[in-house]
């Protein structure tokens, strides 16, 4: 090639690095539309997808809070918060916030235990504490999870939402835990089918379900009208049949349900099971919000999440649904999806639903009695299977067995005890996971002549010192006058692997025999050899051992019993580097 070339080509490869390294338009600037940088964003295109995902968001506020054993109106107001406070923050461009279903389960969990009035403190000392993890910018390090354990803490979520919504959905009250939940079915069903109307209860949630999953293969562009709203409307209708006695929402007023923590609630946290809930709490709506953040960005070309500014907005969000008393909120991908497929291009349309959430509850609170609530927990009962997502296990396995055992791990500790164990447990089995397999060691054994040698290569660690000292013990038992342990091939070499080697090493030599280690150096080069060494001198030498030299990739440490009988041990070293 000749240097013109070269030259021309260097160039062009300076040009188009610093093209893709240019920075993405701003949010505001609709760089996902292929509009021009600069120009406004199409207001008309906004309005239109905020209806939609308002359409998406109020059955799923209320469905939330329902589920949460809360006061519906405290699902609209976090709904209207997520809207207008995280959505006017430039953290995210796309994504949409508000009371999520992944929370309904703790939430209730901790209404039961603490109170209602509690919960405001714990959602308020939660944004607090998740403002603070975006000003000291640890908002990626919530990405540093595996991926099998998020899939399995997503299972270990949708699993008990399932079974704990399918009381509603018959117009029952679920029994408590998970576990409860599910050994309770066979008995729900049998009341079903001695009730009427928990019979067309049951039917209306099972038609919502059925209508979630198959509205969008409806042809035309009816399928663009949400599943949920067309579930609402169908469930209405039927509701005000004649003869149809199904319960039904009750909404009451939106101002009055606000609950201002006051000193007697401020006081219980110095209840160390308070403090406890709101660590919780704080970690799983923030790596919720950012796992959903890095979902949503897969959906769209537009600018990327600013994941610090993204955990500060949840966390203010956070904090005035902790000081009204409202339910806490995380991003949810159910409402960011509908926000990206109805065409939004920037903030507006988040920021916008929220308004449409307010202004309904204020002005139409009568409408929303007419929602029956087994609509609602079909809604939630499809949410739940979309977080359980049964496929990926089966995909899972075939992809990565070890990651397998880590998503399943997780999924069934969560169901049987709560989701911080759950992702607590699943985050040691992957560390323990990503620990063995870090830690490959090979080792070979053979014997030439009058030596049996040891050579290992890899990760020695102390997750492999059972084959260590395995291997070590068989060669000792060989009955060879000599023994060499070849440890060149080793890339790291861990504290507990070394003493034992060293210690093997001076227990045979103690013994009479020759061993011979190959230690890993400080360099590496391409071949090193070692040359003979002669006889040792009857008495220790004067002078230090000599030092291998700073492009030895090993040093030869030879050391054999003195005449007379000594326990002493004299050291030689020398080391050859081949160029």
């Amino acid at each position: 090639m000749s240097g013109a070339h070269a030259r021309g080509r260097g160039a062009g490869r300076t040009k188009k690095a610093a093209a893709e390294s240019a920075p993405a338009p701003s949010a505001d600037k609709g760089s996902k539309s292929g509009s021009r940088p600069g120009s406004r964003p199409d207001l008309a295109n906004e309005i239109t997808a905020s209806l939609v995902v308002f359409l998406v968001a109020l059955p799923l506020c209320i469905g939330v809070a329902v589920a949460s054993g809360v006061p519906a109106e405290l699902g609209i107001i976090s709904g209207v918060i997520g809207g207008l406070v995280v959505g006017a923050v430039r953290g995210s461009t796309l994504q949409v916030s508000g009371p999520a279903a992944g929370l309904a389960a703790l939430v209730a969990e901790t209404v039961l235990e603490h109170g209602l009035a509690m919960l405001g403190v714990i959602v308020l000392f939660s944004g607090i504490l998740q403002i603070v993890l975006g000003v000291v910018r640890l908002g990626r390090l919530f990405q540093a999870i595996s991926l099998a354990v998020v899939q399995g803490m997503l299972a270990g979520i949708g699993l008990p939402l399932m079974f704990s919504q399918a009381y509603p959905m018959a117009d029952a009250k679920a029994p408590g835990t998970p576990i409860e939940n599910m050994a309770g079915v066979p008995g729900l069903f049998a009341d079903i089918l001695t009730n009427p109307q928990a019979m067309i209860a049951t039917l209306l949630g099972i038609a919502t379900i059925v209508l979630s999953f198959l509205w969008k293969k409806v042809p035309g562009p009816a399928k663009r009208i949400p599943a949920a709203l067309v579930a609402v409307g169908v469930g209405v209708a039927v509701a005000a049949l004649p003869g149809v006695d199904v319960k039904t929402l009750q909404v009451g007023n939106l101002l009055a349900s606000v609950r201002v923590p006051g000193a007697g609630e401020f006081a219980g946290l110095a209840d160390a099971a308070v403090i406890t809930s709101i660590l919780t709490f704080t970690v799983i709506a923030s790596a919720e919000s950012l796992f959903t953040a890095a979902a949503v960005d897969r959906m769209h070309s537009g600018p990327r999440t600013r994941y610090n500014t993204e955990l500060i907005a949840q966390g203010a969000g956070n904090t005035i649904a902790g000081i009204l008393g409202a339910l806490p909120i995380t991003a949810v991908v159910a409402r960011s999806s509908a926000n990206v497929q109805a065409g939004a291009k920037t903030r507006i349309s988040r920021t916008l639903h929220g308004l449409w959430l307010l202004a309904f509850a204020l002005l139409l609170p009568q409408v929303l009695a007419l929602i029956p609530i087994s609509v609602l927990a079909g809604v939630l009962v499809h949410s739940g299977w979309k977080l359980f997502a049964p496929e990926e296990f089966p995909k899972m396995w075939r992809q990565d067995r070890g990651e397998f055992v880590v998503m399943t791990v997780t999924t069934l500790v969560i169901v049987a005890t709560a989701l911080l164990e759950g992702v607590l447990i699943g985050l040691a089995a992957g560390i323990v996971l990503a620990a063995l397999r870090m830690s490959q060691t090979v080792i070979r054994q053979h014997v030439e002549d009058d030596t049996a040698k040891v050579v290992m290569a890899g990760n020695a660690t102390f997750l492999r010192l059972p084959q260590v000292i395995e291997a070590l013990e068989s060669a000792a038992a060989s009955g060879k006058p000599r023994i060499r342990l070849d440890l060149t091939g080793v890339t790291h070499l861990d504290h507990a692997c070394r003493s034992q080697v060293e210690e093997f090493t001076a227990q045979q030599r103690g013994t009479g025999l020759r061993v011979e280690l190959l230690m890993p150096g400080p360099a590496r080069t391409q071949a090193s050899v070692v040359e003979p060494i002669p006889a040792p001198p009857a008495a220790p030498p004067a002078a230090p051992p000599v030092a291998p030299g700073p492009g030895a990739e090993w040093f030869y440490l030879d050391t054999r019993p003195l005449p007379g009988g000594h326990q002493d041990h004299a050291e030689s070293y020398r080391t050859v580097t081949s160029r």
